[in-house]
């Protein structure tokens, strides 16, 4: 089974692009973030044609979730506080696993209420996958984090000091995602791989000098981690003329 994420950067804008990749990458199960539509003027009809079941969770001009997936889907929720209006937040069932696609909040400014609403915000979804542990689920977590875990993860980590994704708070919250017991599916197949990232800016030539970080990620239960095959990510939508800031991530389970 495979199963990709890609933060695509407004669906209507890059449907073309994310069409194509579909078309060439297969994916059995594939996590879409930033959507930016409201649910009702997803293209479903463009998705559905390339034989995808689809679940939406949008909003206006920001952020959103989508999944496709070739077997049927049924969603368990669509939020981690029913409070909060932001779309960030899809999980869904599809061949006996749970899967949980998240679009986490950046945090920047720091000094603005938006770094404690992206703490409070992963604490929500650590409290969700302690909840899953304990129920013996088979589950992955996978999207855009907003997390750069290690230097390593970024090619200057000194321009990252002092910026909501790398702030030790939320490497923090990594770390007790993955002290729960959860294995991150590219490190554990790539340990020390060098300039493994998923988002590069568009400002500055950052993919021309390859400037990047990982920021989107896989992390499977102990369940679902020893059935891993591979995870890689695929640089090649990053190139294409009108790309995504960000290129996909995709893990294979042998299920």
């Amino acid at each position: 089974m495979k199963i990709a994420s890609f933060n695509v950067n407004s669906v209507r804008a890059r449907l073309p692009n994310v069409l194509s990749w579909l078309e060439a990458a297969q994916p059995d199960v594939v996590c879409l973030q930033e959507i930016k539509v409201e649910t009702d003027s997803f293209p479903r009809d463009e998705f559905s044609a390339a034989h995808y079941h689809l679940l939406v969770h949008g909003q206006k001009s920001y952020n959103g979730v989508a999944m496709l997936a070739r077997a049927p889907l049924t969603e368990i929720s669509h939020s981690l506080n029913p409070d909060d209006p932001q779309a960030r937040y899809l999980e869904a069932q599809v061949n006996g696993i749970t899967i949980i696609n998240i679009y986490a909040p950046n945090g920047n400014p720091v000094e603005s209420e938006k770094f404690p609403y992206k703490l409070d915000w992963l604490d929500r979804l650590i409290a969700r996958a302690r909840h899953l542990l304990a129920a013996e689920t088979p589950f992955l977590i996978t999207g855009d984090y907003n997390i750069i875990p290690q230097p390593q993860d970024c090619h200057d980590p000194k321009a990252w000091e002092g910026d909501a994704l790398f702030r030790p708070e939320s490497r923090a919250k990594w770390r007790t995602l993955c002290n729960l017991g959860l294995t991150d599916a590219f490190r554990a197949l790539h340990p020390t791989q060098a300039n493994a990232y998923t988002f590069w800016d568009y400002q500055a030539g950052a993919w021309q000098r390859d400037n990047g970080i990982r920021i989107d990620h896989v992390l499977l239960s102990p369940q679902l981690a020893d059935k891993l095959v591979s995870c890689q990510i695929d640089r090649n939508p990053r190139g294409q003329d009108k790309a995504s800031d960000h290129t996909p991530i995709l893990v294979e389970l042998k299920l």
